[in-house]
């Protein structure tokens, strides 16, 4: 977080936050997980399948203290925090296994601890005494994170960045009515609470049709108009950008330093708080991308997806802890962009899928200057819902995802039902990930695009063993994602 988004004051109360972490950490180690990502990219799936494959010891051969067999146990416990909601892993779980439905998305901050008992790869390490660690979960929905550029922005550039973005593309036509809207009042006149609340209300309509399925648009701050809880109504949610004026500063009494002011509230109740603590005190960072739904929407969705992954990347503290540094301050020194939902394509078209979410964080990586082994990007899915198959058509071979499409789902004239199954030929994406951007950045090429067919499907039966045992959850380099972001943790 570059120094000018948070005060002195800041610093020295997330040091004393991070102080009396570190003493808690002499006595009984833990590593802070955070996952987050933007909407529907599957943040409460990957969290349900990481316990589940580690507490039923699933199939996870690169995840190598497993592997090797130095896991000697896996156990819930109850979370230190105990102001933060706890993440209902066994609701989430059964809703995969036992209904076979998705679980609710992200709406709010939870945690989760995991405690894993464990010998030391080091023969002199365990002499002493065996290993333990604690994995604190926290998730958070990944429109917060996108919040915490606001705390370096005043009113002024906050207005002039959202209202710019907002006349471009698609976004025009969605943010007509409120744009509409603004034109129509004069910022310097008399504040006015129904104005102000007209505004507001057309601002969110604006973030939440940008959101919808049929856009999947990814920038779109400030956060908690799409998920307000128990702040809506509030002043703090009740404001709206208006035309920057740049000669003067707001006066007293005028619409315009009410909605300042109201902008600051959120900055100071909404930002801060999540900033200092939670964000501040997290260790590794999974980042979790719907690559495919924003190629399937189309050249808008993906280059405002990198928009928004630039910002998000840019929010971090990369670094290495060193001992010194980690009593002060905290860094996350691993983080990991995922591309979920790998079960969709292919494996074939896994490491290409793979290539284009990198070739959307090349930027920003060099950006915050996080390179080699503190960044990593894959595919994967948290749970497989597909296997694959061949198919022979016209006299060629086809390699297509088996699976149940969710009912509704439809596929050309065909509706499906939720319990029929069916083969699906996803379409192949370039082998080349600059030819995708190349035709993203050329209208004239925007038909090289690939024609993907992206169906939602219901999550798989799990088979049982013959005492009756369900098996752990399938899924597609899980246990690559978990030796990443704390294998070494357990060496």
């Amino acid at each position: 977080m570059p120094p000018s988004l948070t005060s002195f004051a800041d610093e020295a109360l997330i040091a004393l936050d991070n102080l009396s972490d570190r003493a808690a950490n002499l006595v009984n180690p833990s590593i802070r997980l955070g996952v987050t990502g933007l909407s529907r990219s599957g943040k409460t799936v990957f969290i349900s399948s990481l316990v589940h494959n580690l507490l039923h010891g699933g199939r996870l051969p690169l995840f190598e203290p497993l592997q090797s067999g130095r896991i000697a146990s896996v156990r819930l416990e109850q979370q230190p925090d105990d102001a933060v909601p706890r993440f209902q892993y066994e609701d989430h779980i059964r809703a995969l296994v036992k209904d076979r439905i998705w679980p609710d998305s992200t709406r709010a901050i939870s945690e989760l601890r995991l405690i894993i008992d464990y010998q030391s790869a080091s023969g002199w390490n365990r002499m002493f005494s065996s290993g333990r660690l604690a994995i604190d979960i926290v998730d958070y929905p990944g429109e917060w994170l996108l919040d915490l550029p606001l705390l370096g922005q005043d009113f002024a550039t906050f207005s002039d960045n959202t209202l710019s973005l907002a006349q471009t593309g698609v976004r025009a036509e969605l943010a007509r009515a409120w744009l509409s809207l603004n034109a129509t009042v004069d910022p310097d006149g008399p504040a006015d609470e129904m104005v102000a609340r007209e505004l507001a209300t057309a601002f969110a309509a604006y973030l939440k049709a940008c959101k919808s399925d049929e856009r999947s648009l990814s920038t779109l701050p400030p956060g908690r108009f799409l998920m307000p809880g128990d702040l809506d109504g509030s002043p703090a949610l009740t404001f709206a950008p208006l035309m920057p004026d740049p000669q003067k500063r707001p006066q007293k009494g005028t619409l315009r330093a009410m909605m300042e002011r109201r902008y600051e509230a959120y900055k100071t109740v909404v930002v801060k708080p999540f900033f200092r603590e939670h964000f501040a005190r997290l260790d590794r960072q999974i980042v979790l991308v719907d690559a495919l739904q924003a190629i399937n929407r189309g050249p808008e969705a993906v280059q405002d997806l990198e928009r928004a992954l630039a910002d998000v990347l840019a929010c971090f503290r990369p670094g290495s802890n060193s001992l010194l540094m980690s009593l002060i301050g905290r860094r996350i020194d691993r983080v990991l962009v995922a591309a979920t939902k790998a079960d969709h394509l292919h494996h074939e078209s896994h490491d290409r899928l793979e290539a284009i979410t990198r070739r959307l964080v090349d930027r920003a990586i060099q950006t915050i200057g996080m390179t080699g082994a503190g960044i990593d990007v894959m595919a994967l899915a948290s749970v497989r819902a597909t296997r694959e198959a061949n198919v022979k058509q016209d006299g060629h071979t086809l390699p297509v995802i088996v699976g149940t499409p969710m009912a509704g789902e439809t596929i050309g004239p065909d509706r499906f039902d939720g319990t029929r199954k069916t083969a699906v030929f996803p379409g192949d994406l370039p082998e080349d990930p600059q030819t995708l951007f190349r035709s993203l950045d050329d209208p004239d090429r925007h038909s090289d695009l690939p024609d993907l067919n992206i169906v939602r499907f219901r999550p798989p039966q799990l088979e049982e063993t013959g005492g009756g045992i369900t098996l752990s959850v399938p899924h597609i380099r899980l246990d690559r994602a978990l030796q990443f972001l704390f294998g070494d943790r357990l060496a």
